[in-house]
């Protein structure tokens, strides 16, 4: 008789399951590490996001990718992009609004409003939760949102491309309109009063992070806040900014791009076929939901002019939903008063980062209920 012999599996090794598994971190690193640079010459906004989120995703559908981030590295990564929002709230810069600030918050306040119906109305497709629909559809904010989303139970794959959708509807058409819409002339203008000239060396802004990742997150999990990585750093930074005992401290870029890598990687890692797919039925909607939104705040450009005197080009760049860095690039540009614009935008984005978790959870709690009964 002979003897048949069945071939052994090969079991893989830990050495070789290492071997593996630092190669997909080399490829993904490597990877993304290109995307971000290609995406910096083309001037594209958050480059290093984006393309931490394309190449994640595309590893990861393809088996390819690590299994997912470290979640300390993620909460890092919130606290940073927190911090760096905090201490863009400058006393000069708000102070500037002077007697306007009433018509300013209240404007951004309808745009937090409008932003929370499309979300529920996102929220009626059936592949989108009610936090994942408020998160995704907010105008502002679009790092910290997604940098979020999975800590408040909302599907931070689907928050991210439609919340990029957004801004790149947003970079993309605001020029055009400018150029063409106000008859603006771009190639000349006053020099952008939000520059600080510079901030303190890394080693002088390291402690100041530290304190406000560290305690601001200590804080906000005793006071049970949603989203405590987030919500916490950017209230005690924003904090120290505006009681002056944070002068000239800023994020250093190099850490800045990759807080935002990070916040990629963590949604770009958890796409799978199935999300790819479900994502694909949600963006026309999502399209045209976001296309709505910015006519609404179109609108909500032409009140505030009313409201404050400013003129439609003011009023418009300063209601923009989204898309920070180019909206002051364009305004600085043109002959516009670029620090209400920037005192309008930041307030905006401070109020919907500090509120959407909140109303999101409640909305949350309020569908779970009705679904319920």
């Amino acid at each position: 008789m002979t003897d048949v012999h069945t071939p052994e599996r090969t079991v893989p090794t830990r050495a070789s399951r290492l071997r593996r598994h630092g190669l997909r971190w080399a490829a993904l690193i490597a990877l993304s590490a290109g995307g971000w640079a290609l995406g910096e010459s083309m001037g594209l906004t958050a480059a290093g996001l984006f393309a931490a989120l394309i190449v994640a995703a595309a590893l990861a559908v393809t088996g390819w990718g690590p299994s997912r981030v470290p979640h300390p590295l993620g909460k890092l990564a919130q606290g940073v992009l927190a911090s760096a929002v905090g201490l863009m709230v400058h006393r000069e810069t708000i102070a500037a609004l002077g007697s306007l600030w009433v018509p300013v918050v209240s404007i951004a306040a309808a745009t937090l409003v409008i932003s929370v119906a499309a979300g529920a109305l996102l929220a009626l497709h059936r592949d989108v939760d009610a936090v994942t629909g408020s998160l995704a559809m907010t105008a502002g904010g679009a790092t910290g949102l997604v940098a979020m989303a999975r800590e408040l139970g909302g599907d931070d794959r689907i928050v991210a491309v439609v919340q990029y959708l957004r801004v790149a509807l947003v970079v993309v058409s605001m020029p055009m309109i400018v150029t063409f819409g106000f008859r603006a002339d771009t190639g000349t203008g006053p020099a952008t009063a939000t520059d600080d000239g510079g901030g303190a060396e890394w080693y002088v802004a390291l402690p100041f992070l530290a304190l406000f990742i560290v305690g601001g997150t200590a804080v906000a999990s005793l006071l049970r806040l949603p989203a405590p990585a987030t919500l916490g750093p950017l209230a005690v930074s924003a904090g120290f900014e505006l009681g002056g005992w944070s002068d000239a401290v800023s994020v250093p870029p190099i850490l800045m791009t990759a807080a935002l890598i990070l916040i990629g990687w963590q949604a770009g890692l958890a796409f799978d076929r199935a999300s790819l797919r479900a994502i694909g039925r949600i963006l026309p909607y999502a399209a045209l939901l976001t296309l709505l939104v910015g006519a609404a705040c179109a609108g909500l450009g032409i009140l505030l002019a009313h409201l404050t005197g400013a003129s439609l080009l003011e009023a418009y760049l300063a209601t923009t939903p989204g898309g920070l860095a180019a909206v002051l690039a364009v305004s600085a540009s043109t002959s516009s008063n670029v620090t209400f614009v920037a005192a309008a935008q930041v307030l905006r984005l401070v109020i919907m980062l500090i509120t959407t978790p909140i109303m999101a959870k409640a909305f949350a709690h309020f569908s779970s209920r009705r679904r319920r009964a």
